[in-house]
């Protein structure tokens, strides 16, 4: 794109209604800078006739005006606006968009059931790197699910029942008696059984969305005392959802809210969730259960931003590439260079060492990332840098990856990376810290062998023996700088790798 812009994302759900706008800069890369919500419960207030009335019609026109204008005053081009379950299953779903579209200016687009699935595969599949698995969406007054195969929607169903349209048909209090929880789970049941498929792949993941889950996902958290605050890719504990679902179901309304990670607005909603997500989890023998902070809003985001190729193909690139193009200041010509040094080293080691495969997608993420911090300040961009990567929403990396990756980044010395580790010890394997050290000390020699920022080394060449890993530079100019940091680098480099270091340098040819 030539210019900065803007999308907005407007999400008329049954039980809140959401604004996201996404800012675009000249380079092409997004990032979220508004959002909003506002609860609305429109599932509650259909009537035994079907009918949403026009006083309830109305009560939501102050909430899509005020997010117009918020668009308008953001400089958003352009705006979409959806409806799901609760309008789309309204007896007068036509009259409903036709007085929303009179009163605010909006343009509305009234999702199917299929739309709405596809929307939230397009925006799981697009930020968690998962081949194969199950999407659960539990909404206000829907859910989908959807089967995934090697990254593609294989199946997918929107169900006519959510946390609020549930809530409102079982719960005559607010405790559920065991016969209404037993009728639930009937319901559940009766609808999944016409979809053989949902339980013909037993140990796939199941990636929740929608607020029963994230707030499922935050009670989690607190729970466990978890070190890091992402939402987003965050894996439940075996038995967590069962547990939840039996503690809340057998207190009272007013104790519900008090629940640490339970949002009180959701604490009369929340165990119907709980026995629609635990009934299909258990249906489909799910292996595990993840959390997704992208669902509905992003993948309507990914289609209206790039409608011809919506669908990332590597997500992990795509999150990089995405990252480095919002902070310029990352030196983007150097850090490539760094990166091509780095990945050298790890080939030409990682035979010697016995590292994973995976590893080195660790090492590539923390070369392309390392000067990120530099956005916010030169000084210190290495602390920086360490909280920008392991607070931001990396996509295609669990939260132990991203962890791993800050660490990495941001190497000094290996009593420092002890400390660091420490801090996230429900997070990291035994293993790790010793990962941390050999991929920061890797690093290290390759960011030595552009520390001019000038790229006078144009290309590496390794000799590996039992003792000695000798790089010969071919350069372009004199790479003063770059060896008298090899040789600062070389005690550190030898007593991790148990590898003498040689550097030699030489004229670069392009004959």
């Amino acid at each position: 794109m030539s210019s900065s812009t803007s999308i907005g994302i407007i999400d008329i759900g049954s039980n809140s209604i959401r604004l996201v706008i996404y800012e675009i800069n000249s380079h092409g890369a997004y990032r979220v800078v508004s959002e909003h919500k506002d609860s609305a419960r429109l599932s509650e207030r259909i009537g035994s006739d079907g009918i949403l009335h026009s006083k309830d019609i109305l009560s939501i026109v102050p909430i899509l005006s005020h997010y117009a204008l918020l668009c308008k005053v953001h400089e958003v081009k352009t705006v979409r606006a959806v409806a799901t379950a609760a309008i789309r299953n309204a007896a007068n779903s036509a009259e409903i968009v036709r007085i929303l579209e009179e009163q605010t200016t909006l343009s509305i687009e009234v999702l199917s059931g299929a739309e709405e699935a596809r929307y939230g595969f397009l925006g799981v599949v697009n930020s968690i790197d998962i081949k194969d698995g199950l999407i659960i969406d539990i909404g206000g007054g829907s859910t989908e699910v959807t089967l995934v195969r090697d990254r593609k929607l294989l199946h997918s169903v929107s169900f006519p029942f959510g946390a609020v349209n549930t809530t409102r048909q079982f719960m005559k209090n607010t405790i559920l008696a065991e016969q209404q929880m037993a009728d639930i789970r009937r319901t559940v049941h009766d609808a999944i059984s016409a979809h053989a498929w949902i339980a013909s792949s037993p140990g796939l993941p199941m990636v929740g969305l929608g607020g029963t889950v994230r707030a499922l996902g935050k009670m989690s958290q607190k729970r466990n005392k978890y070190s890091l605050p992402l939402a987003h890719n965050y894996m439940l504990q075996p038995g967590e959802i069962s547990y939840f679902l039996k503690l809340l179901s057998s207190l009272p309304l007013e104790k519900r809210k008090k629940i640490d990670g339970l949002a009180k607005e959701r604490a009369d909603i929340m165990v119907p969730g709980l026995i629609i997500m635990d009934t299909i989890f258990e249906a489909a023998q799910a292996s595990e259960c993840v959390v997704s902070g992208s669902g509905l809003r992003d993948g309507l985001f990914y289609e209206t931003y790039d409608p011809k190729s919506p669908f990332k193909h590597d997500v992990l690139e795509a999150s990089i590439h995405n990252l480095l193009q919002l902070h310029p200041n990352a030196a983007v010509k150097h850090v490539t260079h760094i990166d091509k040094f780095a990945m050298q080293l790890f080939e030409k080691l990682s035979i010697h060492s016995g590292l994973e495969a995976r590893s080195q997608r660790y090492l590539h993420t923390a070369a392309l990332l390392y000067r990120i911090g530099a956005s916010v300040h030169f000084y210190q961009y290495n602390k920086h840098t360490q909280y920008m990567i392991s607070q931001a929403h990396i996509d295609g990396l669990s939260h132990r990856e991203i962890v791993i990756c800050s660490f990495i980044a941001t190497y000094k010395t290996k009593s420092r990376t002890h400390q660091q580790v420490l801090s996230h010890k429900d997070l990291l394997l035994e293993s790790d810290e010793e990962l941390i050290i050999k991929l920061g000390t890797l690093l290290n020699l390759a960011i030595a062998m552009d520390y001019s920022e000038t790229q006078p080394v144009q290309e590496l060449q390794l000799t590996l023996s039992s003792m000695t890993l000798t790089l010969k530079l071919l350069c372009i100019h004199n790479p003063v700088l770059e060896l008298k940091e090899l040789a600062v680098r070389n005690k550190d480099f030898e007593k991790i790798w148990s590898l003498k270091l040689k550097a030699q340098a030489g004229v670069f040819s392009t004959k």
